[in-house]
């Protein structure tokens, strides 16, 4: 292996790994001796990659537009544009412009080659049956749940029935044709998953969970998992 592929190999191992990564981590993924792997985060350091860290505690890598273009194989770049695509499909609307604002990024930063496969690639998304409509701000409930307030929210089940729920947001998630918000129910003191076109209105209280959402998200669909097929979902 070159130097300068050796050094491509590094910047993708510190990108891949949870940080903070042990010398011997990145030593192992790049093949090479920890002396080694030494002189190349120097080395790194040197070409402008800002790389938090020493020996004996771990490395982080802060990304800049200064580093070395990220790498992707033939297959992970099929991959991106079909998860992409499959978002601009059935995506709402502020998502579907996201992901094919993110396509255009990606295409303008990797290399000509792989720029051209990812414009052509030959996976494609053909979705004819469309998520039902939603009412509410599907970019403010995304951001209540990432900043993990609970809100407070109108709702009508599946008979119609209106009720007003107070709930921990963790997650929005596709059940079939359908968007569903999982949430940690006051009312229930149980999971339930809430379909998006259910929710009629719903505003933060002010009060926050924080930081328990990603351990409450593990936790509502291990169990929604472990439940039988038709009560998966657990919906309201």
């Amino acid at each position: 292996m070159t130097r300068t592929n050796r050094l491509f190999a590094l910047m993708q191992a510190l990108r891949n790994r949870r940080p903070p990564v042990t010398a011997q981590q990145l030593a192992n993924d790049t093949g090479v001796s920890l002396r080694t792997l030494y002189r190349d985060i120097d080395s790194l350091r040197g070409m402008g990659a800002i790389i938090d860290g020493t020996a004996g505690y771990g490395y982080a890598l802060t990304e800049d537009a200064a580093l070395p273009p990220m790498m992707f194989d033939d297959e992970e770049i099929e991959a991106l544009v079909l998860g992409l695509r499959e978002v601009q499909a059935i995506g709402d609307a502020a998502l579907a412009q996201a992901a094919g604002g993110a396509l255009k990024k990606l295409q303008a930063r990797l290399p000509s080659a792989q720029a051209h496969r990812l414009e052509h690639a030959v996976l494609a998304v053909a979705s004819y049956r469309k998520a039902p409509p939603t009412t509410v701000d599907l970019r403010a409930l995304r951001r209540a749940t990432w900043d993990e307030l609970t809100i407070t929210m109108a709702y009508c089940d599946a008979n119609g029935t209106p009720s007003t729920r107070q709930v921990d947001p963790l997650g929005i998630i596709r059940f079939e044709q359908n968007h569903a918000l999982i949430a940690w129910c006051h009312l229930r003191s149980d999971y339930r998953a809430f379909r998006l076109d259910r929710i009629q209105s719903f505003a933060p209280t002010g009060a926050s969970f924080r930081p328990r959402r990603v351990p409450m998200l593990r936790d509502a669909l291990a169990k929604m998992s472990a439940r039988p097929p038709q009560r998966a979902e657990s919906r309201e």
